[in-house]
């Protein structure tokens, strides 16, 4: 039996789409100046509607792919985004995510509505990343190295660090003076946060068949994709959880050089990515040697939260003390 739509005759606005599919982004994003926050919100926004494209579980492969590539065309401008809300009118989901890509022509006209330099970068960007995705669908699901797990992470996440590098320098003299510096770092910081989506997400990825673990990893303890979720192998797994920690840490630490490199006076940016920051690396540590971790996602409590909240709220402005309570969180 299906269950009824909860967004059926809702008529959201961009800001509300934000908080409806993260609030933990919709916490960061909404520090930013306005002019920022319109941007960074629409950007966001088109890249959830890949995300759903390329999550949802009725969907083929082959038909992700299409629908990835028909969506890379909107985003050029060749193709009208009627085209794919057309496509994805018969998605039968509860998810708040499916409902924003059912309204891409309503996120592609806030786009078109900005500056035309913010609508080059947001769509250059986002188009870059359906494609990469659409190619990644074509490929399948098996990662064999930690090269094609880069690769992978790259077009999903790297390329959101070059394009929130890119919305900061149009805004910021003093980011763009560095842009060359913080575009591989934001990078980084998005491998990170996305190996960290990656641990999260191990069980539901599976039930839809992909696994994101390389097989390298999984072969360092003698386990295969299948093996790795049998509770006989929980030992083994957790030692492949930890390599995947460590390189979760070693993206992050780009992250936090990332934050060091932002001007202090753009103090609303700093905050915007520190949070998002520190969000990750906390349950980082909530994972490590934590067996749930192959059943469930990961979460932080809500208190957990507020009080990276407050007290990064008074360690932004400092290199050192924002430093020292990154690692502080990391135990």
């Amino acid at each position: 039996m299906l269950r009824p739509d909860p967004y059926q005759g809702t008529t959201m606005n961009h800001y509300e789409m934000l908080r409806a599919v993260s609030r933990t982004f919709a916490l960061s994003i909404e520090k930013l100046p306005p002019v920022l926050r319109e941007a960074v919100t629409i950007a966001y926004l088109l890249f959830r509607i890949s995300d759903c494209i390329e999550d949802h579980a009725t969907i083929s492969p082959d038909r992700k792919a299409q629908l990835l590539r028909l969506w890379g065309e909107i985003l050029k401008g060749t193709t009208p985004a009627a085209n794919l809300t057309a496509e994805l009118e018969g998605l039968d989901s509860t998810d708040p995510e499916v409902y924003v890509a059912r309204h891409a022509d309503r996120v592609m006209e806030y786009l078109n509505e900005q500056p035309q330099q913010l609508r080059e970068i947001i769509s250059t960007h986002a188009h870059d990343t359906a494609e990469g995705m659409a190619r990644w669908q074509e490929q399948g699901p098996i990662i064999k190295t930690e090269e094609e797990m880069d690769d992978y992470m790259h077009q999903v996440a790297g390329r959101v660090g070059y394009l929130v590098t890119d919305i900061f320098s149009w805004y910021s003299p003093g980011v763009r003076e560095r842009r060359e510096e913080l575009i591989p770092l934001g990078r980084e910081f998005g491998l990170g946060l996305q190996t960290v989506n990656i641990i999260r997400g191990l069980r539901k990825d599976y039930e839809r068949g992909w696994v994101f673990v390389p097989l390298t990893f999984l072969k360092t303890q003698g386990l295969s994709h299948e093996s790795f979720f049998k509770s006989t192998s929980r030992p083994q797994a957790l030692a492949v959880i930890d390599l995947l920690i460590e390189k979760a840490n070693r993206h992050l630490n780009g992250g936090l050089t990332y934050i060091t490199l932002l001007p202090r006076r753009d103090r609303h940016i700093r905050l915007s990515c520190i949070w998002p920051l520190l969000f990750a690396v906390k349950t980082l540590a909530l994972s490590r040697n934590n067996h749930n971790v192959l059943e469930s996602e990961t979460k932080m409590t809500r208190n957990q939260v507020k009080n990276i909240v407050l007290i990064s709220s008074t360690l932004f402005w400092s290199n050192s003390a924002l430093t020292s309570y990154y690692h502080y969180l990391e135990n």
